[in-house]
């Protein structure tokens, strides 16, 4: 089937990809040139797993390629997927403007049936806001509304894991309208997931607006988890209880299972924190406060600054004259996503303490240091005290303590005599959880996680 994507960004190119590594001519259209360019060149702008590989693979067959050109991204596609980003916008609520944006190229490039999908993470009645500027444009130049149709298929992509969540999906949610446009559509999309469905079926059809409102509550869900572990596991350091414990005790129950039950410093990245927010004010608008999901918003942003409240416990909060090794900057293992990164909370309280940072990370250096010169703009002294090394144990030398911020696998088995050689005092914060707070005891090191006792 021919498919045009529109944005190349991280849901753009993993789609893009994945649909190619199922026989399919796939055009992929993104307005930055620069990326363009990365991506014709043989680069991959993002980093995630498995997804160069692909790309380079697809391109080479001839299924894959990228472009500026609007009118022909249009031309191309049958089905034509936007996967644009919708940032938050400053009440909280998405930003649409680039939804909006590309259903109007649509709407004035098209000449053909073309089945419209929102693949952007977006609130309950985008469809209609697509429908509507798509409908305006062709009215523009005589053609009917009845050429385009738009569907509702949500991305469920766990980054760090999203080429593989793509290929053997959970499930994948399809909204489309009740009307023979609607089940023209709905046909479209059964031959596209083919493939994904042949060992059983994953699809569930519904609703245009159950699919758009399916997504928000996905995550709003995960969220509440993280947080509603947060809670506990600060409650835990209070009483002396084993947060680990606590959530294998808990998560044996099949009602309530294991996954996202993991304290830590906070969820991070580009989706749940806009997304909570932006279910919360699209409830705002239709009269109704999501009182539970304020909450979950609350917690995470004070969850972020937990490490820094037991490095102030343990050192006190003149922190001059002291240097801390940080390893973990992105928001989460096997990207180098930085969006809403608890390490940013983490790094910019050390500073303002009077502390140096030398951090670490397998992948997502280069962007972090992006991020903190927009963190640190105006504040060229504060950025100074903060260094990035290529190798996690040299970031530990002179340090007084190390802290950790990210999980990545690369951690969680360390020369634990060498890094009592190489650190002032053997002291470990851990944001993630990662070591057992005996073993360390019985190393000689100081080991102060999320909610872990002895």
């Amino acid at each position: 089937m021919k498919v045009t994507i529109i944005g190349s960004g991280y849901v753009g190119l993993v789609t893009g990809a994945c649909l190619a590594e199922q026989g399919n001519n796939v055009f992929c259209l993104d307005l930055d040139p620069k990326k363009i360019e990365i991506l014709n060149s043989g680069g991959v702008p993002i980093y995630e797993a498995g997804l160069n590989e692909m790309i380079e693979r697809n391109r080479a067959a001839g299924r894959l390629q990228f472009s500026t050109d609007i009118a022909a991204s249009v031309a191309h596609g049958d089905i034509q997927f936007i996967a644009v980003g919708t940032p938050p916008d400053e009440d909280g609520s998405a930003d649409l403007q680039y939804v909006v944006a590309a259903a109007r190229n649509i709407g004035r490039h098209a000449s053909t049936a073309k089945v419209i999908v929102d693949k952007s993470t977006v609130p309950v009645g985008t469809a209609d806001k697509v429908t509507a500027a798509i409908a305006e444009e062709l009215e523009k130049r005589g053609l009917s509304a009845d050429l385009c149709s738009v569907v509702s298929n949500p991305e469920f992509l766990k980054e760090g894991a999203a080429v593989e969540d793509f290929m053997r999906p959970d499930r994948i949610v399809i909204g489309t309208e009740n009307s023979p446009a609607g089940m023209r559509a709905k046909e479209q999309m059964r031959k596209l997931y083919a493939p994904f469905n042949r060992h059983h079926e994953r699809t569930y059809y519904m609703d245009v607006k159950s699919a758009e409102l399916t997504k928000y509550a996905a995550n709003a869900m995960l969220a509440t988890r993280i947080s509603f572990m947060n809670e506990l596991a600060n409650l835990a350091d209070l009483v002396g209880a084993d947060i680990e414990a606590v959530r294998q005790g808990i998560g044996s129950d099949s009602r309530i299972g294991f996954g996202f039950l993991y304290p830590g410093t906070g969820y991070g990245g580009s989706c749940f924190p806009k997304d909570v927010s932006a279910l919360s004010k699209t409830a705002n608008e239709h009269g109704r406060d999501l009182k539970i999901l304020q909450a979950v918003e609350a917690v995470n942003e004070a969850q972020k600054y937990t490490l820094v409240e037991k490095i102030d416990k343990r050192f006190g909060k003149d922190l001059k004259g002291m240097k801390f090794a940080l390893w973990g900057l992105a928001f989460k293992p096997n990207t180098d996503d930085m969006r809403e990164a608890p390490s940013r909370i983490v790094i910019g309280e050390l500073v303002k303490r009077g502390a140096h940072v030398v951090a670490f990370d397998p992948v997502a250096m280069k962007e972090a240091q992006h991020c903190l010169d927009l963190d640190f703009k105006g504040n060229p002294e504060g950025l100074k005290k903060v260094s990035m090394v290529s190798d996690p144990m040299a970031a530990l030398d002179g340090c007084d303590a190390l802290v950790i911020v990210t999980e990545w696998k690369a951690f969680r088995s360390p020369d634990f005599d060498l890094v009592k050689q190489k650190l002032k005092n053997p002291i470990i914060f851990d944001g993630r959880n990662l070591y057992e707070p005996a073993a360390m005891q019985e190393l000689g090191i100081e080991y102060l996680g999320i909610g872990r006792h002895n």
